[in-house]
C-alpha cells in the first residue's frame, strides 16, 4: 500500500469523479468495495411469516445446504413493506440457536424429570388423550332436552404465532370433534 496523499482524501476523489453527493465509487473504501451481501451464497429463498406477534410481517428466509443463513423482511409485503421489529430481525437466532430444543420432551404426572419421546409415540399419546377427553365430556342432549352433540371435554386455544389459515383448520378440527370452547388470536 502506497503513501496516502491529500489527493486521496475522499472529498477530492468525489470532486474529481463529479460525484457531489458521494454516492458513487469515489467514496468507497477498499473494504467496502470487497463487501458482498450475506444472502449471495444462498441456494434458495423461501417466503415465510414472522412467528412472534399477530401483525404477520412477511419474511424472506435464505437457505444454503438446508440450513437457514439469513432472515430479512419481505419488501413485497403490504403489511411490513420489508421492515421487521427487533424480535423479527432476530428470527434467524431462534432457528439456529444452539440451545433450541429439538426433541419431544414429556414429563409424566407428578414427575420432576423430563424424558425424550419418539415423535410417533408422542402423537399417539396426544390422539389417545384427545379421544378420551372427547368421550368423557360428550353430551348428546342438554338439560332442556335439546340435541346438542357436543363435548365440553375439549377446548382449543390458538395463538398469535399461528396465521389465520392455521387457526381456521384448527377450528374446523375442533368443531368436527364436537368442541364448542374455541378461542384464538388470529391474524386478520
Amino acid at each position: 500500500m502506497g503513501k496516502k496523499t491529500l489527493l486521496d482524501w475522499p472529498v477530492f476523489r468525489q470532486l474529481r469523479a463529479k460525484d457531489p453527493f458521494g454516492r458513487d465509487r469515489s467514496t468507497q473504501s477498499e473494504k467496502s468495495k470487497n463487501l458482498k451481501p450475506r444472502i449471495s451464497e444462498a441456494d434458495r429463498m423461501v417466503k415465510s411469516v414472522c412467528p412472534y406477534c399477530a401483525v404477520g410481517c412477511s419474511q424472506r428466509v435464505y437457505v444454503k445446504d438446508e440450513k437457514v443463513i439469513q432472515i430479512e423482511g419481505d419488501p413485497d409485503s403490504p403489511i411490513s413493506r420489508g421492515r421487521l421489529c427487533p424480535k423479527g430481525s432476530a428470527s434467524e437466532q431462534l432457528v439456529n440457536s444452539s440451545t433450541r430444543v429439538t426433541d419431544v420432551l414429556y414429563r409424566a404426572p407428578h414427575s420432576t424429570q423430563w424424558t425424550k419421546l419418539d415423535r410417533d409415540e408422542a402423537l399417539d399419546m396426544i390422539a389417545d388423550r384427545f379421544l378420551e377427553a372427547r368421550k368423557k365430556g360428550w353430551q348428546d342432549i342438554d338439560e332442556q332436552g335439546r340435541r346438542v352433540n357436543r363435548t365440553l371435554g375439549l377446548a382449543g386455544l390458538g395463538g398469535a404465532t399461528l396465521d389465520n389459515e392455521e387457526n381456521y383448520l384448527i377450528k374446523k378440527l375442533f368443531t368436527a370433534a364436537g368442541a364448542i370452547q374455541l378461542e384464538n388470536q388470529a391474524r386478520i
